[in-house]
């Protein structure tokens, strides 16, 4: 936070809070959203903090932007970080699921017979990651999204959890700590609910303002209206995902949850900070907060993505030093390299054969050619994966180096 917030000042000194107040409020600058937390009018400061933070993004979303990875490398990476955020977002509420859960889902999502608690959840990501377009323009909008990802798993588990309102919940609800103590009550009756998603929509729709800024105000906005039983901040973070994914590189749509999780105090905080009757509907803090952490996703992508690529193109010069004349080894061991630092399992048989173009038997006999201590093999359900030992290969590098005799043993095939 630029500076102190309100809350903050009225327990300091009431004078300066009440002057501290009308100078924000009637800056200039100010922006005035057409929403009340509780009796007060909600507005943003524009301060130079704002600012800096999105000049920030920008800058580092061009250099994202401008690495470029090998075909392999890239789905494979978009994959790992796509089953990391969907673990992490379903942690952040207290739900457990497992990246072998996860990736067994994404790996399956054409088998419409089997229905997991999470498949709503993965194929929607998945369908963020091929870029579908969805609209938030009405409240019907957010509806059709949350059934698509909660509604059939809400039904199974807990259906007494699911919307009974017209288009939302029609009952009151409280939002929990961890302990078990209210710090929040969701906007009730629903006809509440809807005018102020309406209106939050409107303004997550008003191009005079930042996206960035929309983004922000339009997660603290869901939070605050708490518009369903169950599944709420799940869903505002899958908004955010997504949004962020259409105005940004698309990557960053799998770092939210991460970060989010990474500074879960900070998050509440500027909620609980923002809802308070104290802080009079100033919704910087939670702004600033908010844009904080794309920031930090930002700068944790940018900084994930240049070491992963530096240690590609460390072992890519080692292997083509070393089956300079194989270019089929050379091939599989890149292939495989890549699959080791970008994911989680590894790469199919079904991929390898398509990248490497061969046969099943071909390739059957490229792999037998390597060293088992090298070869890693992850079976799931009836598919098996592949990738290196990248300890082991680091290992082999070294002990090569200091031969001045590099060799990894594999069998050479034409």
């Amino acid at each position: 936070m630029s500076r102190k917030n309100l809350k903050t000042l009225f327990h300091m000194n009431l004078a300066e809070y009440k002057n501290e107040y009308n100078c924000r409020f009637n800056d200039e600058d100010t922006i005035h959203l057409p929403v009340n937390i509780g009796e007060y009018p909600a507005f943003i400061c524009q301060t130079p903090e704002i600012y800096k933070i999105i000049v920030n993004i920008e800058r580092m979303d061009k250099a994202v932007s401008e690495i470029k990875l090998p075909g392999v490398a890239e789905e494979q990476y978009i994959n790992k970080c796509l089953i990391d955020e969907i673990i992490l977002t379903n942690n952040i509420e207290g739900v457990h699921s497992t990246r072998k859960e996860i990736g067994d889902i994404l790996h399956d999502l054409s088998n419409k017979s089997k229905r997991n608690r999470f498949v709503g959840l993965v194929a929607k990501y998945e369908k963020l990651a091929q870029r579908e377009k969805i609209d938030f323009k009405c409240c019907e909008d957010i509806r059709r999204l949350y059934d698509d990802i909660f509604y059939e798993e809400i039904e199974a588990i807990e259906p007494e959890n699911l919307p009974d309102g017209k288009i939302f919940r029609k009952s009151a609800v409280e939002v929990l700590s961890p302990s078990q103590k209210v710090i929040h009550n969701g906007l009730y009756p629903e006809s509440k609910i809807i005018d102020t998603m309406e209106k939050s929509l409107f303004i997550l729709n008003d191009e005079s303002l930042d996206f960035l800024i929309r983004i922000a105000v339009f997660h603290y906005f869901f939070g605050y209206i708490h518009p369903f039983y169950d599944g709420n901040g799940r869903t505002s973070r899958f908004i955010s995902s997504y949004l962020l994914s259409q105005n940004l590189n698309p990557l960053i749509a799998f770092r939210l949850s991460y970060t989010i999780k990474e500074n879960i105090k900070k998050y509440y905080d500027a909620f609980d900070i923002c809802n308070n009757p104290l802080n009079k509907g100033e919704l910087t803090p939670f702004v600033e907060m908010f844009l904080g952490i794309v920031e930090a996703s930002m700068k944790q992508l940018l900084n994930s993505l240049e070491d992963k690529l530096s240690r590609l193109c460390f072992y890519d010069d080692f292997i083509n030093f070393l089956y300079k004349h194989n270019k089929n080894a050379s091939k599989l061991y890149s292939v495989l390299i890549q699959a080791s630092l970008f994911t989680n399992i590894g790469i199919s048989r079904d991929e390898l054969i398509s990248y490497m173009e061969c046969s099943e038997n071909t390739l059957r006999k490229m792999l037998s050619g390597i060293p088992e201590e090298l070869l890693l093999i992850n079976q799931r359900k009836n598919k098996k994966f592949y990738l290196l030992n990248l300890d082991e290969v680091d290992k082999r590098i070294q002990e090569d180096f200091s031969a001045k005799t590099p060799n990894l043993d594999i069998n050479p095939i034409k």
